[in-house]
């Protein structure tokens, strides 16, 4: 059961009310209840408010509709402070990240992405000054099961490692979130995890997914009334209307341009933020399904024209992928280390190792050290 404005143990979509209680403010902020016996955290009292959390009394409410943390304040300013200090470090406020994201989705330019694929990829990313993240499919299976993108990663499994991904650092990630692991209301679930997550941006998209028994492994589409479904169940299962929902086509890969434009109408109509168009993109099939369409255009990537920042932008590309070479370069280090030293190669002769002030900045070790003094009486 919730209220107006959900707590779903990762951050809070909107900013608390603030309301008249005698010649004080207070600041009231509806959370999140489970279903079962017994209210979580502090339950209202008689009047529905809370007093500082200092002095907060506990009383079990019987219809348990709704629950307000109040906080005595002077000013709004002092009642915020306070909700930041109560829940610091045990969550974590995603919507500023959704909103930078929102506005690139809103301006006028072209980003490319970096892809990332675990925290410390991602700081790597923000620290370089990418703007964006991109977390897909592929690379989560990769990365997470060392499988090829066959889908055989599941959403917990994926929804996990974005998380990681977004703890890491303030990096907007946008996650490619395959078919939505199912039916619509499978997409539902995806978008619950996925927010909580911490992502700011996800793509369902209308390929049929996983491969069915008996094809030729050849990729075909869903209807084009099973993808508007899909959407709207997208839509309806944010709590942060921050968080985008993109609709990904492959029908430029798999039927052509025509069915392209349908589809990129028909998910607009259904709501959806943006259009991801995956696989066979060409600058004629941007410049048609862009002057079709309202919304911003999401790429996969491509080269001339199609890699050329200023030209997409002209078309409503507001985000176009590169590769996912980060994560290939990854593996053939490793690769290249391991055999090294498998072939005898001295420790001190290996090549390409990260220097010690990198390996102290990707894992934040200052922060560490930092905390160690402050919290255990370290050095």
């Amino acid at each position: 059961m919730q209220g107006t404005s959900s707590f779903r143990g990762a951050g809070f979509a909107r900013e608390p009310g603030i309301q008249e209680h005698g010649p004080e403010k207070s600041i009231s902020w509806p959370v999140f209840m489970d279903s079962g016996p017994g209210p979580v955290g502090p339950s209202r009292n008689d009047t529905g408010v809370f007093q500082h959390p200092a002095s907060v009394q506990t009383q079990t409410d019987d219809s348990r509709d709704l629950l307000s943390l109040t906080c005595l304040a002077h000013d709004k300013l002092d009642a915020r402070e306070t909700i930041r200090q109560i829940f610091e470090g045990e969550i974590m406020n995603w919507t500023e990240r959704r909103e930078r994201f929102r506005a690139i989705l809103s301006g006028n330019r072209c980003v490319h992405p970096g892809s990332v694929y675990d925290a410390i990829s991602a700081r790597i990313a923000e620290d370089l000054g990418f703007e964006v993240g991109m977390f897909s499919g592929s690379i989560g299976s990769m990365s997470v099961l060392g499988a090829p993108d066959l889908v055989v990663l599941t959403l917990t499994e994926f929804a996990e490692q974005a998380n990681r991904i977004c703890r890491a650092g303030n990096l907007a990630l946008l996650v490619d979130a395959d078919h939505g692991y199912g039916n619509a209301l499978n997409v539902r679930r995806t978008v619950e995890e996925l927010e909580t997550a911490g992502i700011c941006a996800m793509s369902i998209e209308d390929t049929v997914l996983p491969q069915p028994y008996g094809t030729d492994g050849k990729p075909s589409l869903s209807s084009v009334e099973e993808g508007v479904g899909k959407m709207k169940a997208a839509l309806s299962a944010r709590q942060d209307t921050n968080l985008v929902i993109a609709g990904r086509t492959s029908a430029l890969a798999i039927a052509d341009l025509d069915e392209a434009v349908k589809r990129a109408k028909a998910y607009q109509a259904a709501g959806v933020d943006a259009i991801f168009l995956a696989g066979g993109v060409t600058v004629e099939a941007v410049e048609i399904v862009s002057s079709a369409i309202e919304i911003p255009l999401i790429l996969g990537g491509g080269s001339g024209q199609l890699g050329d920042l200023d030209w997409l932008a002209a078309h409503r590309v507001r985000v176009a992928l590169q590769t996912h070479a980060p994560f290939s370069a990854a593996v053939q280090a490793v690769y290249d280390t391991l055999k090294a030293l498998r072939d005898g190669v001295p420790p001190r002769e290996l090549k390409n190792i990260a220097p010690a002030e990198l390996m102290r900045r990707v894992t934040r070790a200052d922060d560490y050290q930092r905390w160690t003094k402050e919290f255990l009486g370290g050095a």
